[in-house]
C-alpha cells in the first residue's frame, strides 16, 4: 500500500490542491518500508497519485472537487488531518481515528461483499 500525505516543512500542509510535494509512505503489513519526499514539480497531483500508484491519502483541508477525483481513482481519503506527517503515519498505522474518513465505492463494495459472505 502506497500513502500520500502533502507536507510542507515535514508537516501536513494546510491546503490539499496547493501541495507542492508530497511524502510518501510504502506500507507493508502496517510497517513502513519506504519513506519519500517527492515534490510535485510541473506534475498535477492527480497525475502525480496515478504515477505513483496511490492507494491513500491523508490530508488537511480539501475541495469537494479534489475528493471527487480521488473517489474516481478509487483512493481512499482521510481529510481534517494536522500535524508532522511521521506522526500522523505512526497514529494511522495503529489504527487511530484522524479525522473524516471517505472510502471510495470500490473499498466499500469489497468490504460489504466480504461481510455478506461471512453469514
Amino acid at each position: 500500500m502506497r500513502v500520500a500525505i502533502p507536507t510542507k516543512d515535514g508537516r501536513i500542509a494546510l491546503e490539499y490542491t496547493r501541495a507542492r510535494e508530497f511524502t510518501v509512505y510504502e506500507v507493508e503489513i502496517e510497517l513502513v518500508k519506504k519513506k519519500e519526499i517527492i515534490p510535485l514539480g510541473k506534475t498535477t497531483i492527480a497525475d502525480f497519485l496515478t504515477e505513483q500508484e496511490i492507494n491513500v491519502v491523508i490530508c488537511g483541508n480539501i475541495h469537494s472537487s479534489a475528493r471527487n477525483i480521488l473517489r474516481t481513482k478509487r483512493i481512499e481519503l482521510t481529510y481534517g488531518v494536522v500535524g508532522e506527517t511521521d506522526d500522523v503515519m505512526i497514529r494511522y498505522l495503529s489504527g487511530e481515528r484522524l479525522g473524516d474518513i471517505e472510502e471510495n465505492a470500490h473499498w466499500r463494495m469489497e468490504r460489504e461483499e466480504g461481510s455478506a459472505e461471512s453469514l
